[in-house]
């Protein structure tokens, strides 16, 4: 596949086409899908970022189609075929499906959706989409999103449509609307949001005048369902370039609607710069902690990224020494995290993580040169318990000084603590760090049934353990009886 900054948008649209017959040639699939539409009296056609991805050579196991077949027929036509079907989004004219077949020399199982040809738009006081179905594919593109989205290949004759010239700004990297963007984000005002997703997924810039409707139309931002912000949002961060996406929703205002934290961040300097720009620092620190995931994009560890400082605008104190202070930022940030969160309908234990890990953030700099105790050391690890090595990542990943000094000193201290961990860890089995007796032993020691005693015993055990490391059996017991004896006293 030619790369789309080498050649001319006329060269690169003739091998994009080709590019397509032929990804659609070796996938008997969509022909075979195709035949049936057609056979029942439709029309079918490939869609949307499934063209688009295709002619970017990056089209995965999920294909979109579009059909002038209302839904009920959709689901006559397909039921048959494929290999399981869902109607989760039929009350917006889509059926789900999967289809397992043999694709090229791999086994793919293939996620399919077709969707009625349709327009939508917002009603001023509703949050959801009001759907009318259309009746020409024409009238289907010039609907959608962006140009680049607005193109389709019929099936199975391979005719590619493409009325909004999607493939010359596929080749200059530009997102544009199909119509005038006022419109578009009038009729769903998600799109402005998924500007910004598609700049940091395909790295492309967003035309000025999509730019400017953007600016104009952001507070439009307040009638989308928060659950749809979120996705979008979560679709951005996730990206290869996610402060491409980040910035624009800033510049454009849209973050000041969906995570006002951020904006938030461009502190004013004061007049002697001695405190760095927290906005640009977080955006570092949001790639540094990319640069270290190793299984893939990690949703948590790139939020807690984002996040980690939003506590600061809050805490800001000008000392009389000239400093500026940010006493307990990640205790403010924490809340601040979690409050954020929520109202943009995360889950439960998603929000703990986030917020957990915001605000243990700066207990490593307590560490120093390495002063801290083996107890220390034990309720570090304790307190991260299974986010330990989401913390390690987060917390190198917040160090962004140009003092190379500074940086090394920095790596060095938390090499050592990790060390540390690592060594402790083979000796005490960390990961599980619980009391030398349980809450059984500790009633049958005492004599007493269940009741607010056992989990006082079983607490003061565990600092005991947290503290010393674990105990013999006899000196457990013999702790717990004298522990007993001055409650008793």
């Amino acid at each position: 596949m030619p790369n789309a900054n080498e050649v001319s948008p006329h060269a690169l649209s003739q091998a994009q086409q080709r590019a397509v017959s032929e990804l659609l040639r070796v996938s008997p699939v969509a022909d075979d899908l195709a035949r049936r539409f057609q056979a029942a009296g439709f029309s079918l056609a490939l869609v949307g970022g499934s063209v688009r991805d295709a002619l970017l050579g990056r089209l995965g196991n999920d294909l979109d189609f579009t059909t002038d077949a209302r839904p009920e027929d959709v689901l006559k036509i397909i039921r048959p075929w494929a290999d399981a079907v869902w109607e989760v989004g039929i009350a917006f004219g889509t059926v789900g499906a999967q289809k397992d077949a043999r694709v090229g020399d791999a086994d793919r199982s293939l996620q399919i959706e077709v969707t009625t040809y349709r327009s939508e738009a917002y009603d001023r006081t509703s949050r959801k989409p009001e759907v009318s179905y259309g009746d020409s594919i024409e009238e289907d593109l010039v609907r959608r999103d962006f140009t680049v989205n607005a193109m389709a290949v019929a099936l199975p004759e391979k005719e590619f449509i493409d009325p909004h010239r999607g493939r010359d700004d596929l080749a200059a990297r530009v997102l544009r609307t199909p119509g005038a963007p006022e419109d578009s984000f009038s009729d769903d005002p998600l799109r402005m949001m998924r500007a910004a997703r598609f700049a940091a997924q395909l790295d492309f810039e967003v035309a000025p005048e999509v730019v400017k409707a953007m600016k104009e139309m952001a507070g439009r931002i307040e009638i989308v369902s928060a659950e749809r912000v979120r996705d979008e949002l979560n679709k951005l961060i996730l990206s290869a370039h996610p402060r491409k996406g980040l910035t624009l929703l800033v510049e454009t205002g849209l973050a000041d609607y969906v995570l006002p934290e951020l904006p938030a961040l461009r502190l004013e300097s004061d007049e002697h710069h001695r405190h760095k720009d927290v906005y640009e620092h977080t955006l570092i620190v949001l790639e540094q902690a990319m640069d270290l995931e190793q299984d893939g994009p990690d949703l948590a560890l790139r939020l807690a990224a984002l996040l980690h400082d939003i506590g600061k605008p809050r805490t800001r104190r000008f000392e009389k020494d000239g400093r500026v202070s940010f006493h307990h930022h990640e205790v403010v940030g924490a809340k601040m995290t979690k409050k954020r969160m929520t109202a943009l309908k995360y889950s439960n234990e998603l929000v703990k993580e986030v917020s957990r890990l915001v605000e243990l953030h700066l207990r490593f700099h307590g560490y120093g040169t390495g002063e801290w105790t083996d107890s220390a050391v034990r309720r570090y690890v304790r307190d991260a318990g299974p986010l330990l090595d989401r913390l390690h990542k987060l917390t190198r990943s917040d160090c962004t000084t140009r003092n190379k000094r500074k940086a090394a000193a920095l790596s060095r201290a938390y090499d050592g603590l990790e060390e540390r961990i690592a060594e402790l860890q083979s000796q005490e089995e960390l990961d599980s760090i619980r009391p030398d007796l349980d809450g059984n032993e500790i009633m049958q020691i005492l004599g007493i049934g269940p009741g607010p005693a056992v989990g006082q015993a079983y607490k003061y055990l565990l600092e005991l353990r947290l503290e010393n490391g674990p105990m013999e059996h006899e000196a457990a017991v013999a702790a717990l009886r004298e522990w007993w004896a001055r409650q008793e006293g």
